[in-house]
């Protein structure tokens, strides 16, 4: 069907399986996979009277469930495995089970929406008085973006936008600018409302006043030990501090936590030095001059080896390594991976000669745990330098890794040697079987008598393998002693 109809649209969802594509085929049709690792297309419930696009549709993945929700008109779709329900547009009911109406939302547009997102919060709002752990959409008109509970967006903004989903927060983008709604955090929304006394945000103002020497840092404090609050006030602001953009408000929020662990009895420290760790990383790839806008709940959700693979790609090498050293990831796992890509992407610049390259990799390579000269070398061949690669090898230490490319690359005779030097049998007869395929039958007798170690064991194969190519061997050699030692032993058996 896809193949007859083709595809009108298509849509990159994350589930817990993996990453999942919705298509929409010309026939009108959703077919959709969770997983693309493991592709299995699976055709959803055709809707009733659908002859033309839907004016918008999004994918929505919740407890192992996948459905597709469709606007036609003025109604409402839910497409699932099974069935295509209709959700009745005043919002009183939902097919979905027994579910609220979280809220509704006057636009005052009259257009048509043209992409809907939603993103699965857990424990964020789009502002202080929306409750939290809801899921915000947003509505893009051709007049601008609009969300519930978020004002700030129903100016809209000016040009094309395209709205993405995240973890978190949908992320507003245009050609040149990428734009976040306000979230905040429950413990952010603790700390820095008006009037609020909420441990962490006693414990901020205690430690404000302690800067200033003022005695009201005592009476604050007080107040939250006699609560028994102090280890709560504690965690609220290493929380927070996770949730803030501007680096001058994670201090302050890293300073009050640091300054209430002083009043705590053998608090443990881990969450604090791992969220500095985190704030460090965050706030390097937030540089405008790296570009990579991650809140904290996406950063948790990506890890820091896909986070690494995206500086690798960018091409982003010193920071991805100073990020492994100061996380201090094992070299296998972190530095030696990205020299390795490093490595790889230095063997395609076609400015330098051969020499020149391979040099520099193994100056900065070294022996360097986990580094693999034989997978540079292959990338150097693949890009169609052959001489450059057979000098990486060069710096290979493993023969069993230089010798298959040497094959690969034609180079038989110097991988024969490259087997003799490593004193590997089977690496022997590997590459002299190689040779006899590859060469007739004269020139590999030849290129085997400048081996002796080689030709000694083609002789033991050929033993018992192929007695009269052992002839032949005799023959050339003029070896009439072991001729005639051959013919005796052929006549008695």
């Amino acid at each position: 069907e896809v193949l007859q109809n083709h595809v009108l649209e298509a849509k990159v969802f994350h589930t817990e399986y993996g990453t999942g594509v919705a298509i929409l085929t010309g026939a009108h049709r959703f077919s959709l996979t969770t997983n693309i690792d493991d592709l299995k297309l699976r055709r959803m419930p055709e809707v009733p009277g659908l002859q033309k696009p839907p004016s918008c549709w999004a994918v929505l993945s919740q407890d192992r469930v996948t459905i597709v929700l469709l606007a036609v008109g003025q109604d409402l779709y839910l497409l699932d495995n099974t069935s295509c329900s209709v959700v009745v547009s005043e919002l009183q009911q939902l097919d979905m089970g027994s579910r609220e109406k979280l809220c509704e939302f006057n636009s005052s547009i009259r257009s048509p929406p043209k992409q809907m997102v939603c993103c699965p919060l857990t424990g964020l709002c789009p502002a202080p008085q929306a409750g939290g752990g809801h899921a915000p959409a947003l509505l893009k008109h051709g007049a601008g973006l609009v969300s519930p509970g978020v004002p700030e967006l129903q100016a809209g903004m000016a040009g094309e936008q395209v709205g993405v989903g995240a973890e978190d927060v949908p992320r507003l983008g245009q050609p040149l600018t990428c734009f976040f709604p306000p979230i905040f955090a429950e413990a952010s929304q603790e700390i820095f409302k008006i009037a609020s006394m909420a441990p962490g945000a006693l414990l901020l103002e205690a430690q404000k006043e302690y800067e200033k020497e003022s005695q009201k840092a005592d009476e604050y404090l007080r107040e939250i030990k006699d609560q028994k609050l102090l280890p709560e006030a504690v965690s609220q602001c290493i929380e927070a501090a996770g949730y803030e953009h501007e680096p001058d408000t994670q201090k302050s929020l890293l300073r009050a936590a640091s300054f209430g662990k002083c009043f705590i009895d053998k608090f443990p420290p881990e969450n604090f030095v791992r969220m500095c760790q985190d704030l460090r990383v965050l706030n390097a790839i937030r540089d405008y001059q790296i570009g990579i806008p991650l809140t904290f709940t996406q950063y948790k959700q990506l890890t820091i080896e896909v986070l690494l693979d995206r500086l690798v790609l960018r091409r982003l090498y010193p920071l991805a390594i100073r990020i492994c050293e100061y996380l201090r990831l094992s070299e296998i796992q972190g530095v030696s991976r990205i020299l390795a890509h490093w490595a790889c992407y230095k063997v395609q610049q076609k400015d330098k000669s051969d020499e020149e390259v391979a040099h520099a990799i193994n100056q900065k390579l070294g022996d360097t745990p986990g580094i693999s000269y034989s997978e540079i070398a292959a990338r150097a061949y693949d890009c169609g330098r052959t001489e450059l690669a057979i000098k990486l090898l060069e710096y290979e230490p493993r023969s069993g890794e230089q010798v298959p490319l040497l094959l690969k690359m034609k180079r038989s005779k110097l991988a024969l040697s490259k087997a003799i030097e490593s004193g590997d049998t089977d690496l022997v007869y590997t590459v002299v079987l190689h040779l006899k395929n590859e060469l007739n039958r004269g020139t590999f007798f030849m290129t085997l008598q400048n081996q002796p170690v080689a030709l000694s064991l083609y002789r033991q194969f050929c033993k018992h393998q192929e007695r009269e190519t052992l002839k032949d061997l005799y023959n050339q050699d003029d070896n009439h002693q072991e001729l005639g030692n051959f013919h005796v032993h052929s006549s008695y058996s």
